[in-house]
C-alpha cells in the first residue's frame, strides 16, 4: 500500500520586524567584539539591509499531518523535517529583545533529546506564535491518536498479517527477555 502525500495543515507566516530583529542583532554582536566594528560599519550601510532582507524572503515554515517543515537560508539553505510524532515538547520563549520587537521563538524538543543539548529547532518571528505552536501539539495528538486507533482497528478488522506481525514481535520480546534473565543469573553465579 502506497502512503499519501502529506497535508498541509497550515503555513506559517513570519513578521516583518524579524529582518530589523536579524540586522540589529547582528550587528550589535560585531559591534561588541570590536574588532568586528568595520565590518559593523558595512553591515548597517547597506549589506546587513539586504542579507535580513532575502533571508525573510526566503524563510518558510509548513506544518502537515505528519511533520514540520522549516526551511531557512540564503547561500547554504538549510531545511530541517520534524516528524509530529517524535516532538516531545513546544516551549514557547519571549524575552525583553524578542517583545520589543513584538516577535517570539518557539523552541521543539524531540525524542532521543537530551538536557544540554541545544534544542533540535527553533523558530523565531512567527505570526500568533502561540496559536502556531497549539496547531503543532494539536497535530502531534491527532497524529498519536490515529496511529493508535489505526492498530487497534485493524485487528478489529480482521487484519490477520498485522496482528500475526504483532503476536511475532511480541515472541520476540519475550525470548530476548528470557536470554537476558539468563546472562543476568550467570553474572551472578560468578560474583
Amino acid at each position: 500500500m502506497e502512503a499519501s502525500a502529506p497535508t498541509v495543515l497550515h503555513t506559517a507566516r513570519f513578521n516583518p520586524l524579524y529582518r530589523t530583529y536579524l540586522l540589529v542583532t547582528i550587528g550589535f554582536t560585531m559591534v561588541i567584539s570590536i574588532i568586528g566594528i568595520p565590518v559593523a560599519l558595512l553591515w548597517f550601510c547597506g549589506v546587513g539591509q539586504w542579507w535580513s532582507r532575502h533571508y525573510y524572503d526566503l524563510l518558510q515554515c509548513q506544518l502537515t499531518d505528519r511533520a514540520l517543515r522549516f526551511r531557512k537560508g540564503i547561500l547554504i539553505q538549510v531545511e530541517k523535517t520534524i516528524p509530529l510524532e517524535n516532538i516531545q515538547d513546544v516551549t514557547f520563549v519571549e524575552g525583553p529583545v524578542l517583545r520589543r520587537f513584538n516577535l517570539s521563538t518557539i523552541k521543539f524538543e524531540t525524542a532521543g533529546h537530551s538536557a544540554g543539548q541545544a534544542h533540535d529547532m527553533q523558530l523565531t518571528g512567527i505570526i500568533d506564535a502561540q496559536d502556531f505552536r497549539n496547531r503543532i501539539l494539536a497535530a502531534r495528538d491527532a497524529l498519536r491518536a490515529h496511529r493508535a486507533g489505526g492498530a487497534s482497528a485493524a485487528v478489529r478488522h480482521g487484519d490477520h498479517q498485522a496482528a500475526a506481525r504483532s503476536e511475532e514481535e511480541l515472541q520476540l520480546l519475550r525470548s530476548m527477555s528470557a536470554r537476558l534473565d539468563q546472562i543476568a543469573l550467570l553474572l551472578q553465579e560468578r560474583r
